[in-house]
């Protein structure tokens, strides 16, 4: 059975490396037979902003959201993998991606029901770092930024197959950086990698 993989990219620049990381990563799940759902929150015009309409009702979980946010979690529906690809602004999620998480993975969808509606997906996180591993390991970025998204999003909503992992030095690694991305979707996908032409990276 074909598998369906849900490809969100957060970055504002279509020729990023975050950019060609992502569609990079969407031609890698394409070889390996998914099906691909690109999600560019950037080109698509996706408001991050929550208002009454999308504000989570403790009281009514099966709360009637806006069309756009029912048009994202139908896209999250159908997916059996979701792999997000963003920079770390900040040392967190860029502000589209959180807005989209407080949007979209809402009450009564992605947590608030005793059986995980989101469980059986699995879920990587790609972060691009400026910052060598040396470096952002040894202050401890490294365990604190991995725990929000995989522990405070993907697994409080369910998805205990979760992983975050970071690529580095992301303005001078050039096409080591799309190595390491590779090699991050290689380990996850738990398969020999297909051979994908390489890419001259933009910072």
């Amino acid at each position: 059975m074909t598998q369906h993989a849900l490809l969100v990219l957060a970055h504002p620049r279509s020729d990023s490396l975050t950019a060609q990381i992502a569609h990079r990563t969407r031609e890698r799940l394409i070889a390996d037979g998914y099906t691909v759902d690109l999600l560019d929150l950037y080109a698509e015009g996706f408001d991050p902003r929550t208002g009454p309409e999308d504000e989570p009702d403790w009281a009514d979980r099966d709360k009637h959201y806006s069309p756009e946010v029912r048009a994202h979690m139908a896209r999250i529906d159908t997916a059996d993998v979701i792999v997000v690809v963003f920079p770390l602004w900040w040392f967190a999620l860029p502000a589209i991606l959180k807005g989209w998480i407080n949007r979209v993975w809402n009450y009564g969808f992605a947590y608030g029901r005793s059986r995980p509606r989101l469980g059986a997906k699995r879920m990587l996180w790609i972060g691009l770092s400026s910052y060598p591993r040396e470096q952002f390991t040894e202050r401890g970025w490294d365990s604190v930024i991995d725990r929000q998204p995989r522990l405070g999003i993907s697994e409080f909503c369910g998805i205990k197959d979760a992983t975050v992992e970071f690529v580095h030095d992301s303005l001078s690694a050039g096409p080591l950086a799309l190595t390491a991305a590779d090699a991050a979707l290689t380990a996850f996908l738990g398969a020999p990698a297909h051979a994908v032409e390489p890419v001259a990276p933009v910072q």
